[in-house]
C-alpha cells in the first residue's frame, strides 16, 4: 500500500516496545508531513545515542562516560550496591533524596518463558561486585511482579554463595504490585526505600 521506503521505516518502527502498526504508521506520516528539520534533528540524536553513549564497566548504566557519573563519585556510599533491572528505574530512585550508595543494572530480569535469557543478564557481572569485602550491603530495587520476584529469588541464593556475610535488603512493601518502578510517585519510592527489610 505504502511505498517500500515507508513500509521498511514503519516496520523499524514496530520493533520499539508498545508501537504497533497505526502508531508507527502516525510516526512517519507526522515527520512526512513536518518536513527534513524534524527528521534531521531525530537522525542527528540517533547518531550521537549511537557514538556517544556506552556502558559504564562498573554498573552497567548508559552513560556519555566509563565509568558513569555515580559510579564515579567520591561522595557515593560505594558499600552499598542498589541493584534495578533496567537504567529508567536510577532516576526514578535519585528523585527520593533517600539514597546515597550506587548502582548496578541487570539489563532486565528472569523470565519464565525464556530461562535462557538468565545469561544475558549481568547476573555474573553482581557477583564479582558482590564478592569485595567492602560491599556490606546489596538491596534488591526490582519490580514487585513475577518476573521481578523470580529474580530476586535467583540472586538471593547466589549472592549468599559467594558472601554469606553480606546484607541483602529488598524494598519495602508499599510499592503496588505488578506496577513499574520508573512510575511510582516518589513518596512512594522513598518510603519504600526508606523502610526496605
Amino acid at each position: 500500500m505504502y511505498s517500500d521506503s515507508i513500509n521498511k521505516l514503519i516496520s523499524s518502527l514496530r520493533n520499539l516496545p508498545s508501537v504497533g502498526q497505526h502508531t508507527a504508521e502516525r510516526f512517519v506520516f507526522h515527520w512526512l508531513k513536518s518536513g527534513k528539520k524534524e527528521v534531521t534533528e531525530l537522525m542527528l540524536s540517533l547518531k550521537n545515542l549511537t557514538e556517544k553513549v556506552k556502558s559504564c564497566e562498573i554498573c552497567w548504566n548508559f552513560s556519555d562516560n566509563n565509568p558513569c557519573p555515580i559510579c564515579a563519585d567520591k561522595m557515593r556510599n560505594h558499600n552499598v550496591i542498589c541493584v534495578v533491572s533496567e537504567p529508567p528505574a536510577i532516576p526514578a530512585m535519585e528523585k527520593t533524596g533517600e539514597y546515597k550508595g550506587v548502582y548496578h543494572v541487570l539489563r532486565g530480569t528472569i523470565e519464565a518463558a525464556d530461562p535462557s535469557a538468565i545469561n544475558n543478564l549481568k547476573i555474573n557481572e553482581l557477583i564479582i561486585r558482590a564478592k569485595d569485602k567492602k560491599v556490606i550491603e546489596i538491596i534488591l530495587a526490582l519490580n514487585p511482579d513475577l518476573p521481578g520476584e523470580t529474580t530476586m529469588m535467583y540472586l538471593e541464593k547466589q549472592l549468599a554463595k559467594f558472601n554469606p556475610k553480606l546484607k541483602i535488603t529488598r524494598l519495602a512493601r508499599g510499592l503496588p504490585t505488578g506496577s513499574d518502578l520508573q512510575y511510582t510517585d516518589e513518596i512512594t519510592l522513598g518510603s519504600a526505600l526508606k523502610h526496605r527489610y
